[in-house]
């Protein structure tokens, strides 16, 4: 029995038809509200939802016939997601729904592309090191560019505007800061290696620290941590990480009035309600009033309160949607965490492993402090909801990032594995 066929016995692929058509009525649903407003048909809302629908069908539909590929789990996830994200973006924010689209097909563009890409480990190794000078010069001149000509936007130096769309560079990082780790790690041969992926680390880290953009600093760390942690079991890789962790220490502390002074109200929202608790407490408030069925996309209250379609994003499902549907969203990261710990143990490299987990790891603490950061329970950074939040950078590294979760999966190459 082949790799392959091993694969598909002990992985089971969903019947890609049925989940496809049970997402496309919840969406078609959902949308409703935002397609017949007041009594009026909305034609452009209308064209964007189902050409979004047409463009699901069409990829399933190119990949199992032309490309023989039968594992669509990651992909329905991120379309359930999307859909979600450009249901509350129409109600709320109408005119940023041609933008939505355009960033999803992106992200799609971009996760093929990678996936294809990732196909060959010895092609990944290769391109490693101008990847990681890529992605850290790309940074660092981001953020000199910022500083001296865009400045501050809602505090922080990481936002750039390309052709009319806002834009994160850090996001982009995301997707090379896995690619660099995981290939990086694949083999332990040398120090140097270790080395060059930790001072990589560090200074990535350490500009999102110079550009105030904590939430995402925070994000990279955790996944540094959980990228050289799956590679442990010697002493080098306990050092490695402890070694990081004081760097990170080191770095907090630096800045710590700063952080001291952004997240003062933490755990104190309830006595600053008008003040610098406004968000969380209305987002608790506003969310649990929606009940079980929500009160309906288009009635709710939060929708006015600044940044609903982005930190804010999960509470307003909550309260138009249902907490039902929260929960749902909530579950879908979970599965997505659990399908990648169960995928990685078969697969055929290291650096499958290794990217595969710690992009789910990343993801997942992404989506806790997204939703723990508006319910209070953690600091508020200011993290969008991966694929649910409106924003173009993010959009596409929350579809980049999926590919390495994909790339993973024996099944995603049917090809290459057939004969083994």
């Amino acid at each position: 029995m082949t790799k392959l066929q091993e694969a598909r016995k002990k992985y089971k692929s969903v019947d890609v038809g049925f989940v496809l058509a049970v997402i496309t009525v919840f969406q078609l649903c959902s949308s409703l509200p935002t397609i017949i407003t007041d009594g009026k048909f909305q034609a452009v809302t209308a064209l964007y939802f189902l050409a979004y629908i047409a463009v699901e069908w069409v990829y399933v539909f190119v990949m199992t016939l032309v490309f023989r590929k039968h594992n669509f789990e990651i992909e329905c996830i991120a379309f359930f997601l999307c859909g979600l994200g450009m249901t509350i973006t129409a109600s709320i924010y109408p005119g940023g729904l041609k933008k939505q689209f355009i960033a999803i097909l992106l992200g799609m563009a971009v996760y093929t592309f990678l996936v294809w890409l990732l196909k060959d480990v010895k092609r990944v190794m290769k391109l490693r090191p101008y990847i990681a000078v890529l992605a850290g010069v790309g940074l660092a001149a981001s953020f000199v560019v910022i500083y001296f000509t865009v400045g501050k936007k809602n505090g922080a130096y990481n936002w750039m505007n390309i052709a009319g769309f806002s834009f994160q560079p850090s996001e982009i990082v995301k997707i090379a800061f896995v690619y660099v780790g995981a290939a990086t790690l694949e083999k332990l041969q040398s120090s140097r290696s270790i080395l060059r992926y930790l001072i990589f680390a560090v200074g990535c880290i350490g500009i999102l620290f110079l550009m105030r953009d904590f939430g995402t600093a925070l994000i990279f760390f955790f996944t540094f941590i959980v990228i050289s942690f799956i590679r442990s079991g010697d002493i080098r890789s306990i050092a490695f990480i402890c070694v990081g962790a004081l760097l990170g220490a080191a770095l907090i502390i630096y800045v710590k009035p700063t952080v001291a002074s952004r997240f003062a109200v933490y755990r104190h929202v309830w006595e600053n309600m008008d003040g610098a608790g406004y968000q969380q407490t209305r987002t608790m408030i506003y969310s649990l009033s929606g009940g079980l069925f929500g009160v309906g996309v288009g009635n709710g209250k939060l929708r006015g309160i600044f940044a609903s379609t982005t930190d804010l994003i999960w509470g307003v499902i909550c309260e138009e949607m249902g907490l039902i549907t929260g929960l749902l969203v909530v579950l879908v990261f979970a599965f997505l965490a659990i399908y990648s710990i169960k995928i990685s143990k078969s697969s055929p490299s290291t650096f499958y492993s290794i990217a595969c987990v710690s992009t789910a790891a990343m993801l997942l603490f992404q989506v806790c402090l997204n939703i723990f950061g508006i319910t209070d329970i953690l600091p508020l950074t200011g993290v969008t909801l991966p694929f649910v939040s409106r924003g173009g950078s993010s959009m596409i590294c929350s579809w980049g990032l999926i590919a390495f979760i994909k790339a993973a999966d024996l099944r995603s190459y049917p090809k290459l594995y057939k004969s083994d």
